[in-house]
């Protein structure tokens, strides 16, 4: 692959790259035929992210050749490193007139070079790993609910909320009025809770077609990312959700450039005790009363069911990367100290997977049986 970034592209380069250090640690780079895809997943599997960049987009763009039986080659390398390359986007704009991106695979390295003024060239080499595809599956067009605003207004609706803020509540009222408040724990006391909550009047939006009384509860550190980038493109938001615990999508579209933003959303006991029927969500095997507690197990049940399944296409995450390991839940109940910014665990983290533990089923077992007692005790 090889492809030229020139003028200002540079820097939208930048600020793409920039958003998608919100969401995971590695970037993953695949060139197309319809342009060069940047994608990032959180290591929760409840964010993911998508930049990709049409032909028109670059001075020059050369996806690569491949076989009639193969793929075009992608990888992925550490997010840290690429990020290095952009990190002062205001050095990008003044300097750098010029970007060359090259993937060496039998050399596994990527090239960046920088082609900056007064005939400056610095050369980046970078190692990257072969990986699969990185794909989440949805569709927006089965969303009940879709607004569209101007970045500028959602930016300055955000701002009012501290950076320490994890998650916002979007909601409708009545007269089309689109509300914005901080989510606030069930068990939170409220003489020592601070609520605060916004109202945006429905002419402030581009368009509003939205299910009464619906609300969505997302985390706010990954989409005050995409924010920056599409206030600072002049691109509008467009927002795709349906009942609360369905993917919520943001999308932005534009001639040369097409992003999409998927988040998990915080699920309630109604919407979770009904069966899904829309937005192409896959039925999950029921669980039986002899079914093992471990989480490991019903994941590899349901891998296997869905498998097999047909259907249209499911707002979860079939991502075909491997995934890490699972903790004990009762590991994350421990981190209680954790800083807030990524979707908490024990919410977010297993719906992508329909591996949510219900309130009535066991947990795993905390103590175990004593077999035998000390031997330094009082006979």
């Amino acid at each position: 692959m090889k492809c030229v970034i020139a003028g200002g592209n540079v820097k939208v380069l930048g600020r793409a790259v920039h958003s998608l250090s919100r969401i995971g640690d590695e970037l993953y780079l695949e060139p197309t035929e319809s342009g060069l895809s940047l994608r990032a997943v959180n290591s929760a599997r409840s964010a993911f992210a998508s930049f990709l960049f049409a032909p028109l987009f670059f001075q020059l763009y050369e996806p690569g050749s491949a076989g009639p039986d193969t793929e075009l080659f992608r990888c992925k390398v550490h997010m840290k490193s690429f990020l290095g390359i952009f990190r002062s986007l205001p050095s990008l704009e003044k300097s750098v007139g010029k970007c060359l991106i090259l993937l060496k695979p039998r050399a596994s390295r990527l090239v960046l070079q920088l082609h900056c003024k007064y005939g400056v060239t610095k050369t980046h080499n970078l190692a990257f790993q072969e990986c699969e595809r990185l794909q989440a599956v949805f569709d927006t067009k089965c969303c009940a609910s879709c607004l569209c605003a101007p970045a500028r207004v959602l930016a300055e609706a955000v701002v009012h909320f501290p950076l320490t803020l994890a998650e916002v509540t979007l909601g409708t009222g009545p007269g089309g009025k689109i509300s914005l408040r901080n989510y606030v724990e069930e068990e939170a006391e409220p003489s020592k809770t601070m609520v605060t909550e916004l109202w945006l009047a429905e002419d402030e939006f581009q368009s509003v077609a939205v299910a009464p009384g619906s609300h969505i509860t997302f985390c706010l550190k990954e989409f005050r990312g995409l924010l920056s980038f599409a206030e600072a493109s002049n691109l509008p938001l467009t927002i795709h959700f349906d009942e609360p615990g369905r993917p919520v999508i943001f999308t932005l579209d534009d001639t040369v450039l097409e992003v999409h933003l998927v988040l998990a959303t915080l699920s309630n006991l109604e919407s979770s005790s009904r069966s899904p029927s829309t937005n192409g969500v896959s039925h999950l095997p029921a669980l039986s009363d002899d079914f093992p507690d471990d989480l490991e197990s019903y994941m590899v049940a349901m891998e296997a069911s869905e498998g097999g399944l047909e259907g249209p296409p499911s707002p979860t995450f079939p991502l075909r990367t491997p995934r890490p390991a699972e903790s004990e839940p009762e590991e994350e109940e421990e981190e209680e100290g954790a800083v807030p910014g990524t979707p908490p665990h024990k919410k977010f983290r297993s719906l992508f997977f329909g591996s949510v533990m219900t309130p009535g089923r066991p947990g795993p077992a905390t103590s175990q049986e004593v077999l035998a007692e000390d031997s330094d005790g009082e006979s």
